[in-house]
This record gives C-alpha cells, structure tokens and sequence, in this order.
C-alpha cells in the first residue's frame, strides 16, 4: 500500500481479524470488518465533500465509534484530523476551527447548538451530525455513510505526513495546535506495545476523552493497531465503570489519579469482580499512596507514566513492579524515545540534579501548527518540554514542576509538585495547589489552595504538622485557602495562573 499512516490499519487489520470485536460502546458492537466498512465509505462522503490530501477535519464529540471513523476516514484520504474539546466555550472552539482552517465537521447531536455556533459564518464548512435525525436539517452521519461507496484509493501517505492536529490546553495565551504525524503515533504505539506488553486478546476500557492525547495515542490507537478490542465510555461514572470491568471482562484501564481515586472510593468498589484486569496505566501525575494501597490491597498495580501532547504522548514509563521502589518517579524512557535533564546554559547535568526535560524520539513533534513563534521549543532533536526535573543514579526522571510554576524562596527552589503529593497523603484532602506568594523577607513563600473532602477540616496547622519532618522547613506552606473546586483548564490540569491571580488580590 502507498498509503503508510493510519488510514491504511483497518485496511491492513481486515485480512488478520475483520470478524473480531473491534470497539463496543453502549448496546453497540462493531467488527473491525463493521468499523473497516464504514469508515471507507465516510471517506468516499469527505471526497466528494471536497476533502482531499492536507484537508483538516473536525470532530466534536464525546468518546463513540464515530470519533474512531472519522479519524480512519479522514486518514485514509490524506487528509488531517482535529479532534475538539467538548468542553470549550464558543470562542475557544471557534478559535481552533478557524486556525486549523477546518473544512469538514463532524458532531455529536448534543452538541449541535455549540457546533452551529462555534461554526456560523465560516464560508465552505460542511457539518454533519452523530445522531438519528437532526431538526435542523443537517445531514446526519449515519445518512453520508448509507449514501456512500467504499473508499478504494490508495492514497499516498508517508510517515511524516501530518495526521492529527491536536490544541494544548493553553493556561496562558491562545492554545498551540501540536502538528501529530503519523510517524509520531506509529512509533509511539511501538513504544506502548513493547513496554506494556499489550496483547491481542485485551479488552480495554477508554473513560478519558478521546479528544485528548493520553486517551487516543496510549489506549486508542495501540489496542486497535494490536486487533484488541475497546470499550468506550462517553462519560466517566465510577459505578457504571466498575460494572463494566466485571460485565466485559476488561483487562486494560486507563487513566488520571482523580479518576482511580473515585473508584476505589465507590460502595461497589469491594464488591466488584475486578480478576480480569491487569494493566493499569496512569498519568498525569503521581498516584497518591492510599489510592496505590487500595488497588494493591485488590492485587493490582499501577504503571505511571510521564509524556504530553508534544510527544504522542508517552515519553517515560514506570513498570508495576518499581512503584514502591521508585515512588514518585515517572520511570525510564520508553523503548524508542530519549530523556536528558539541561541547565538554563543548555547543559547536561549529572544525576539528581535539578534541570530542564528535554526529549528526542520518533514519537515527538517538530512543530506547531502556524506557530513559527514557538520554534525555540525545538532544538535539533531535542524538544524542550517547559518541566523540571532530574534523573536519578538508575536513570530514572523525577519530575519537579512547570518551570514557570517553580517557586523561589529566599535563594531556595521550591517545586510545588513535590508538597503537593505530600499534603495530599492526608485523608481529608480532595485536590490541592501549591503557589508562591509575595512575602517581604523571602521572596516568595509557597501557599497551599486546598479542596476538603466533604465533612473534613483542613486547617494550616494541620498541613504544617503532617509536614514538618518530611520537607525542609522553606518548602512547608505558611498560608492557606479553602475552595470548593479548583479552577481548571478544558483538559483538567488547575490553572495556576489563576489561583495567583486570585491570591493577589
């Protein structure tokens, strides 16, 4: 085949396994002959909607079979994939339509006011919409694929043809459109399948949105380029959650800390079949020890992992098997890829030493989408990633904090990731940020901005205890906040940026 990127897999995966469960979603099943079918013919409905080679095409919706066919679909045809957080507002979804010069959009039915609005007034955009009719007359998707003829071009597409343009969350300024090849995610699902051993015969569950790189490079596009089946979820509810582990028999889940913690913490959570799973991924951050113990006390273990949009977007993983050895490490590189920690003068440094990340591999980006502006994140093959970090004496990376988010009291570097997994080893802690504020003697002090779990009190006092001993006196939060939620950006990290905004006042 001349065509080499990921439109080409359900091609190649229809003579292997065309009658095997392909993704499951709801009541529905759909074979990889099924989800081969349909995407051919969305392809041929884009073709004659004038998408070609290059093209970008939207999608605005939660996880569904749908998401999976326009992605094969507009792969197929050369043509780009933009996957849209559904939960943006108008003007940020209008943003990205507009700098991706979106051609094609395809929707969720319940998103269809958000789409026609994000969408008005942009000259040549077809729409159509995932549902079984929709009142406003657009063309629903299921009407384009009953219209339309299996794809059969091969169309040429080479590896380092763009596949995917994916926004980053952007805490500060316009988000920046990561340009993902379909080399990046080839090899980062090789990295996936080699250090998770992913098999054949796996089931996994997908209950992050697709829309974000976690949940589509290191669970979507491994377990189909593998012939496994996915369960997709369109919302996360840890009960329903739990009765589809037991119900599917999944054997891969994965996901963020939050996500781990609400099902540990469910009523079905001890009650529930959970012998089938054995792969637990997790990312984000550092799985806090009580979440590690319920899940070891169920005789499950987690792989931590460490990456970003600009990487696919795995960058390093930390075996089951090194989680209490290497607690709060994010593990080794993956196969393929590379990690070296630098000074600000660009220099390597030794191990333990505290310094920027950067990355290298087949898997990390080259550039952003019109955004010649931020070439200096790229330097050779080296990509720097904004986060501190160090490698310890095996070679494993530590990760400090955003560089910006880094707090400096009185001569001494304060990385609020790190008293932040501290402060959260108390019971009656939901989520906690730690920000520096002004402080006439030092600098800047650290300040903790704390959610309490329902029913629980958190006093500065009661921080200060847990961590005097633990942490050097400098880097223990003299104030504190009590919030109900924490500001957040549409992907979930806490915008910092706000909590001092607020603390300034």
């Amino acid at each position: 085949m001349r065509n080499e990127g990921l439109g080409s897999w359900l091609t190649r995966r229809l003579e292997k396994s065309g009658g095997k469960v392909a993704v499951v979603h709801g009541e529905r099943t759909l074979t990889y002959g099924q989800l081969h079918d349909r995407s051919a013919r969305l392809a041929t409905a884009l073709s004659r909607a004038g998408v070609g080679p290059g093209d970008r095409v939207g999608f605005l919706g939660e996880n569904s079979p749908a998401f999976v066919e326009t992605m094969f679909a507009a792969g197929a045809l050369g043509a780009v994939l933009v996957p849209l957080n559904t939960r943006l507002a108008v003007p940020e979804i209008r943003y990205q339509l507009e700098d991706a010069g979106v051609s094609a959009l395809v929707h969720d039915g319940a998103l269809s006011g958000l789409a026609e609005a994000s969408a008005r007034g942009m000259a040549g955009v077809v729409r159509w919409v995932v549902a079984e009719e929709a009142p406003d007359g657009t063309p629903t998707l299921e009407s384009v694929i009953a219209g339309a003829e299996p794809w059969a071009e091969d169309v040429p597409v080479a590896l380092e043809d763009l596949a995917v343009i994916l926004y980053t969350s952007g805490t500060t300024g316009r988000p920046k459109g990561a340009c993902l090849t379909h080399g990046n995610f080839t090899w980062n699902c090789f990295n996936v399948l080699v250090d998770y051993d992913v098999a054949a015969d796996e089931v996994a569950l997908m209950i992050s949105p697709m829309f974000h790189v976690a949940s589509l490079g290191m669970g979507v596009l491994p377990t189909l380029l593998k012939g496994a089946t996915l369960v997709l979820e369109s919302k996360f509810e840890p009960g329903r959650v739990l009765r589809l582990i037991e119900q599917h028999r999944v054997t891969w889940l994965s996901g963020v800390p939050t996500t781990y913690q609400l099902l540990c913490e469910h009523p079905d959570w001890e009650s529930t079949d959970l012998s089938s799973l054995r792969k637990l991924t997790c990312g984000g951050s550092a799985v806090p020890m009580r979440v590690l113990d319920a899940y070891e006390n169920r005789g499950l273990a987690f792989t931590a992992s460490y990456g970003m949009t600009e990487t696919s977007p795995g960058a390093t993983n930390l075996p089951a098997a090194k989680s209490r050895e290497k607690a709060g490490s994010s593990g080794l590189p993956h196969f393929f890829s590379d990690v070296k920690i630098v000074d600000p003068a660009g220099q390597e440094v030794g191990p333990g030493e505290q310094g920027e990340i950067l990355l290298s591999g087949p898997n990390v980006i080259k550039q952003y989408w019109n955004r010649p502006d931020a070439a200096s994140s790229f330097e050779g093959e080296w990509f720097h990633s904004g986060d501190m970090g160090y490698l310890d004496e095996d070679g494993y990376l530590f990760v400090s904090d955003r560089i910006k988010d880094m707090i400096i009291s009185g001569g001494e570097n304060v990385y609020p990731a790190e008293v932040e997994a501290a402060i959260l080893e108390l019971p009656g802690v939901a989520s906690v940020a730690v920000i520096g504020v002004p402080d006439e003697k030092w600098g800047e002090v650290p300040h903790a901005v704390v959610v309490p779990r329902e029913g629980a009190e958190v006093t500065a006092a009661t921080i200060q205890e847990h961590l005097d001993g633990r942490l050097a006196r400098y880097k223990i939060p003299r104030t504190l906040s009590l919030v109900e939620e924490m500001p957040r950006t549409a992907s979930g990290k806490i915008r910092k940026n706000v909590l001092r905004e607020r603390a300034a006042r």
